[in-house]
């Protein structure tokens, strides 16, 4: 038997969208706020010489800058005020978790609720500045040392700084405004829309080297089907979940019995989801940036770091497995506490059979999710990885990366399931409201009976 929320869930349609007027606010507020960011993907800095930004970009496409350029959504490219992107406040939420599980204080002050989350939110806004800070002024001066500056020097080196850190402060302005007043993750949505928005000029640009004959039909047909198995894939994984049965003993109160249910432990075997392949993606891309823009003409240790990030390098794709496998233990033991959960369960009852409550649960979902992690590091690495060596081997024109199609199949996934949570909301508050009406009219209708008289 369906359960009511699953009855619910199964009637929604687009009559009930049409209803729910707070979500279409929702949805057409974090497009409109998307649209400011394309946008400001085409405003240029000040000072850029366009014709050699355009050399430049055509030699090093094919590298790391490739990379950087699609999390920028084209940004990059166009050297616009948005080029430094999200990935710095990425950066910085990455070493503020990290240091909420090493430093005593900070781990305080993040069991405090809201206000803890507020400070540490307000940390990471200081980290974020700082970190754009030091990567604009590498940027700066790559630009510079490239000649790509109008007027070199420092007012060019202050200009470019205060543009760039301006831009990706205002785009984590931008996220925090989607999450909180739209629909989705907005930082997410950002980097997905970036994504979206670069995918059809590389797809023109692929069949147009099929049609010139540069790609062989196999080539492409087989790229194709490779592309829908990925995401079938993806799609699978991500919704896979082991799931750990929990019976709750039943009770006795006066003459009633409670209890005696029985309901499960979900254990997702990606748990970590979309976040260790774009932490590692942005770890790399802080050192990678500068290397990138003063490889070329700079020092001789320079370009040999530049030529080993390259894409389908082994220095590049180690280093890549070793950040995801590393993020996915590490981010999963974030938000999945062995002991907190046994604890709960203990409090209410609950146990799982065959193990004792408290330690021995700890323990035995400690075990399982320990061996789901591992399942789950090896599905992110080989979706981020094996496209890597397909693009080095067959020098496939466009960015089609494991990590994109995480991110686009992730961040689709979870604002499709939000929506469905706001019309399940939406619909519960009809039913409620319709019983209270009906209480109400039920009522008025007993008080306008006039009593019978007794014969």
């Amino acid at each position: 038997m369906a359960s009511a929320a699953e009855q619910l869930a199964a009637n929604l349609s687009w009559s009930a969208f049409g209803r729910a007027k707070e979500l279409k606010q929702r949805i057409l507020f974090a497009i409109a706020l998307l649209i400011i960011y394309r946008i400001g993907t085409y405003i240029p800095m000040p000072g850029i010489d366009p014709v050699q930004l355009a050399r430049f970009i055509e030699q090093t496409q094919s590298g790391i800058l490739g990379v950087f350029n699609m999390f920028s959504g084209g940004a990059v490219s166009r050297m616009a005020i948005f080029s430094l992107g999200i990935m710095p406040y990425i950066s910085a939420s990455i070493i503020m978790q990290l240091m909420t599980s090493m430093v005593p204080s900070l781990e305080a002050l993040k069991k405090e609720g809201e206000a803890g989350r507020k400070k540490i939110n307000q940390y990471t806004r200081y980290g974020t500045v700082l970190l754009a800070t030091v990567q604009a002024y590498g940027v700066a001066i790559g630009l510079q040392g490239q000649g790509l500056a109008v007027n070199p020097g420092p007012f060019f080196i202050a200009s470019a700084v205060i543009t760039l850190v301006g831009g990706t402060m205002f785009l984590m302005w931008l996220g925090e405004q989607i999450t909180a007043r739209g629909i989705g993750n907005g930082i997410s949505l950002i980097i997905y829309v970036g994504i979206i928005a670069e995918l059809p000029t590389a797809l023109a640009q692929f069949f147009e080297l099929g049609r010139t004959g540069q790609l062989a039909a196999w080539l492409i047909i087989a790229i194709l089907v490779g592309a829908i198995a990925v995401i079938a894939f993806v799609v699978f994984l991500e919704r896979a979940q082991r799931r750990i049965l929990v019976q709750y003993p039943k009770r006795q109160v006066g003459q009633k019995v409670y209890g005696g249910d029985s309901s499960h432990l979900p254990l997702k075997v990606n748990t970590a989801g979309v976040i260790p392949p774009i932490f590692a993606s942005s770890l790399l891309l802080m050192p990678a940036t500068v290397a990138g823009f003063a490889g070329e003409g700079g020092s001789e240790w320079l370009q040999v770091v530049t030529a080993m990030l390259g894409r389908g390098q082994p220095l590049f794709l180690g280093i890549f497995v070793a950040l995801i496998v590393f993020f996915c233990f590490f981010y999963t033991a974030v938000v999945f506490n062995p002991d907190d959960v046994a604890e709960n369960l203990k409090k209410q009852g609950g146990f799982v059979p065959g193990i004792r409550p408290g330690k021995n649960t700890a323990a035995y979902l400690d075990y399982v999710l320990t061996r789901l992690t591992v399942v789950g590091a090896i599905y992110l690495s080989a979706i981020c990885v094996l496209p890597e060596l397909l693009i080095s081997r067959f020098a496939v024109p466009f960015y089609f990366g494991g990590t994109s199609v995480l991110i686009v199949v992730s961040v689709t996934m979870d604002t499709i399931s939000q929506v469905q949570s706001h019309l399940l909301a939406h619909q519960y508050e009809g039913l409620i409201e319709k019983s209270r009406l009906g209480g109400k009219n039920r009522a008025k209708a007993r008080q306008g009976r006039k009593p019978e008289r007794r014969r």
